[in-house]
């Protein structure tokens, strides 16, 4: 019979292993610098590297600021950024982990059917007081087109 131990007279134990170190290795695993080995090995050229990554990323991020109120995606620009300096950073990392946790979060409540309820009849409820406010301002002043007003 195999106990586990190849010396004669010791008694094999059994681990009491939970998943929660697999969990963790999972959560860890992803944090740090994924630049290239001979990069990390040299500390000027990781610094270097470091530092271009960086001024890459602030560059999309700036980008993205400068597209939310302009015409373009910037909300997605600045999370492309932000992707990008989570190459490098374990700061950004974490901050992109939070994001994704609290998008899906955000998601999981919007497809609650009682939440989308809500959503629906609040929005039915502002389409008619907006309909209304309308309705009452053309019957008070009319509907004038602006190339039929004349010089007063």
């Amino acid at each position: 019979m195999n106990t586990g131990s190849d010396e004669p007279g010791e008694v094999a134990v059994a681990s009491e292993e939970t998943g929660t170190d697999e969990v963790r290795s999972e959560q860890d695993r992803g944090l740090g610098s994924r630049a290239p080995e001979f990069i990390k090995a040299r500390r000027l050229l990781h610094v270097s590297w470091q530092v271009g990554v960086f001024i890459i990323g602030l560059a999309v991020v700036v980008t993205g600021i400068i597209m939310l109120p302009l015409p373009g995606p910037g909300w997605v620009v600045i999370f492309g950024g932000m992707a990008i300096w989570a190459t490098e950073f374990v700061w950004a990392q974490l901050v992109l982990r939070w994001t994704k946790r609290k998008v899906t979060e955000a998601a999981q409540r919007a497809l609650d059917p009682k939440v989308r309820r809500r959503n629906i009849i609040l929005t039915a409820i502002g389409l008619v007081i907006v309909a209304v406010l309308v309705g009452i301002y053309v019957w008070k002043f009319g509907i004038v087109m602006p190339w039929k007003i004349k010089n007063q």
